[in-house]
């Protein structure tokens, strides 16, 4: 049981250890475009509408709020 135990505690680690991974991945990719203003500009609010999008999804689906 002991090593049950052990082996299901290492599954969060994993977890965080691959969400890090991919991460730190795709911001070195993304890092060369925060050079330019005008490109960090647009990234930056490719990122701020994805939240957004995701936000007001998630809230009307669970009907949190009216939107």
């Amino acid at each position: 049981m002991q090593d049950f135990i052990n082996n299901v505690s290492r599954y969060p680690r994993f977890l965080i250890t691959v969400c890090l991974g991919i991460f730190f991945f795709l911001f070195d990719r993304l890092k060369p475009l925060l050079d330019r203003p005008a490109t960090a500009i647009a990234l930056v609010s490719l990122i701020v509408a994805t939240f957004v999008f995701l936000t007001f999804t998630l809230r009307a689906m669970l009907g949190l709020s009216p939107v």
